[in-house]
């Protein structure tokens, strides 16, 4: 009597890693992601008495980034340091850290905190959610131009990345010097990856 194959127990074996495998990665897209303060950045743009734009940005940030793609659900909350904060010129840089302006001993942290996820077609378009500066908090939708997740090649690891701006007046928060001949309305990006721990 030959006896009966053995492939059925192999293939069972084969669709259970399968199974598993594909379980770890649908995981995987819906875990915290750390941010990666060497990849992310906040930066702005403000109105210098009609003559140009002044740009500077903050150079250390940290926070995470919840995203699950099926359910189109997550969260992000980003810390920004005001102490970081480089336009490229230092004698600036402390008086926009003093007292007239971020006031950085006191409120040491700009802080970003969704609120929902805004989708089209499908794909994360905005992020509505508070900006807390200055020990006020006000509403900010951040406009997504570029999103994505999915594996690094270089890291090896999962993670998501996007770019995002909005728009603020910096007023509204408190901060009142030089108005109106340096602009109110300031225009915030920021680009921000993050990945699994």
């Amino acid at each position: 009597m030959t006896p009966a194959p053995q492939s059925k127990p192999a293939r069972g074996k084969e669709f259970l890693a399968a199974t598993l495998l594909f379980a770890g990665l649908s995981l995987a897209d819906a875990a915290e992601y750390v941010i990666d303060p060497t990849h992310t950045y906040a930066s702005f743009e403000i109105d210098h008495h009609g003559f140009s734009l002044q740009r500077g940005w903050f150079t250390q940030t940290s926070g995470v980034v919840d995203f699950d793609p099926e359910a189109k659900t997550g969260r992000i909350d980003i810390r920004i340091a005001v102490a970081s904060l480089d336009t490229g010129m230092a004698k600036r840089d402390d008086i926009l850290r003093g007292e007239n302006w971020f006031k950085a001993k006191d409120f040491p942290d700009i802080l970003f905190r969704s609120e929902q996820l805004q989708f089209t077609d499908g794909k994360l378009t905005a992020v509505d959610g508070k900006l807390v500066m200055l020990g006020e908090i006000r509403p900010l939708r951040l406009e997504v131009s570029r999103f994505k997740c999915g594996l690094n090649l270089a890291s090896r690891k999962r993670g998501c990345g996007a770019d995002a701006y909005g728009v603020l007046r910096r007023s509204e928060f408190g901060m009142e010097q030089g108005l109106p001949f340096i602009g109110d309305e300031v225009r915030l990006r920021i680009q921000v990856e993050a990945y699994l721990p």
